[in-house]
């Protein structure tokens, strides 16, 4: 995405502020309750038009996008309906969520809901062509994960995740299309919800926090769906009708009025970080100059000190907590021991750059965010001053992708 793309994207924001009528009074909450709070109100329609869907609930109760995800998934899923995930194995974060790992803590799994995946191909495509084979069991929803997260893949275009969606309803009229959306939004003219997905949920700490959201993730989608998940938030009979915004309303208005300029700024510090890496002799996804569907750019550097030389070298590059030393450690949620780099002013903030990457085979980077590219630029120094302090070479490199 090149700065010019900016302008459709903020002024479709703009277009939905005008609509919803925004005003300074949106900006504040209702205490307690929230019962009939016109900001939390104007915000969900005001997101929900940016988004290109019917309904959305934009809530700072949602703790992360895994948060909001499994509201959607446990929502709309119920006690023998089947979940098929279509582009592999989902995120680390949503194995436990499921019941691939971990025990007693109320997984799909324990609630009596089946899931089954759809391994991608060699290439790291979703394979379509046996898609009507996984979908001949009855089918209630299918995940479609539109980022690589921590695989070594390409991240699926909104197109592509359209086509997707079409096949599925040709199959199967009645299933949910599922889209876990983080660190998608805005990159590309369409979102999911554009062209043919039911419901998608996301971080508001991601793309459409705009870099100063202080906490949140969202759900959109077809209304009913969006309402059922927002039962699992709150509580049946609840809804969306309840959860009050803390006087922080302000903050997720103006974050998403920044946010097609911070997403701008990331991808051009992705595509910086995949120059830089690539002509080094890594292997790097997506290519440089490469179309991309999200901002996230890995790195196949290939052995333990590489990673974690760079993620130091990026650490001390931060604006908080350059002081502190990035070490491997167990993270919640996740499979493997991460090493991380993410000196934020808004904990966990990866919009704002950061770079991690699970302790594993190939030992791949996985860098996102970047408030300007400057920034980028300047970490990118100090990460080639660590590799040439190490002395390693790159492991050979696959062509990139």
């Amino acid at each position: 995405m090149r700065t010019a793309a900016v302008r459709p994207r903020l002024e479709r924001v703009l277009e939905a502020f005008a609509a919803e009528r925004l005003g300074v009074h949106h900006f504040a909450s209702v205490s307690g309750y929230g019962h009939g709070d016109l900001g939390r109100e104007v915000l969900d329609r005001v997101f929900a038009r940016v988004l290109q869907a019917e309904a959305a609930a934009v809530r700072l109760q949602f703790v992360s996008g895994t948060h909001a995800i499994t509201a959607a998934l446990f929502g709309v899923l119920r006690p023998g309906h089947r979940l098929l995930a279509i582009t592999g194995r989902p995120y680390d974060t949503l194995e436990e969520v499921i019941g691939l790992r971990g025990s007693h803590q109320g997984s799909l799994a324990e609630f009596g809901i089946v899931y089954d995946e759809l391994p991608l191909t060699t290439d790291g495509l979703v394979d379509e062509e046996a898609l009507e084979a996984a979908l001949a069991p009855a089918t209630r929803m299918v995940l479609i994960q539109r980022s690589c997260g921590y695989s070594w893949r390409p991240s699926l275009p909104v197109a592509g995740i359209g086509r997707l969606c079409e096949r599925v309803k040709a199959l199967r009229p009645e299933c949910v299309c599922f889209v876990d959306n983080c660190y998608g939004e805005l990159v590309q003219d369409q979102e999911p919800t554009a062209v043919g997905a039911d419901l998608m949920a996301g971080s508001l700490i991601k793309n459409l926090g705009g870099t100063i959201a202080p906490a949140g993730g969202y759900v959109a989608g077809r209304r009913e769906l969006v309402e059922m998940a927002c039962c699992r938030l709150t509580a049946p009979g609840i809804g969306s009708e309840g959860g009050t915004g803390f006087d922080l309303h302000r903050l997720l208005f103006q974050g998403l009025f920044l946010a097609p300029q911070m997403v701008a700024e990331a991808l051009i510090g992705a595509d910086l970080v995949a120059r830089v890496f690539s002509d080094l002799g890594y292997a790097v996804h997506p290519a440089p100059g490469a179309e991309r569907s999200d901002m996230i750019q890995a790195v196949r550097l290939g052995s333990p000190e590489r990673l974690a030389a760079v993620c130091r070298a990026f650490q001390r590059s931060s604006p908080v907590g350059s002081y502190l030393d990035p070490v491997p450690a167990p993270m919640p949620g996740y499979a493997s021991d991460l090493v991380m780099a993410g000196g934020t002013f808004i904990d966990g903030s990866t919009s704002e750059f950061s770079a991690d990457g699970p302790l594993r085979e190939p030992y791949v980077l996985y860098a996102q965010g970047g408030t300007h590219h400057a920034h980028v630029a300047l970490a990118l120094e100090r990460a080639l001053e660590a590799l040439a302090a190490i002395g390693d070479a790159p492991a050979a490199a696959a062509p990139s992708d």
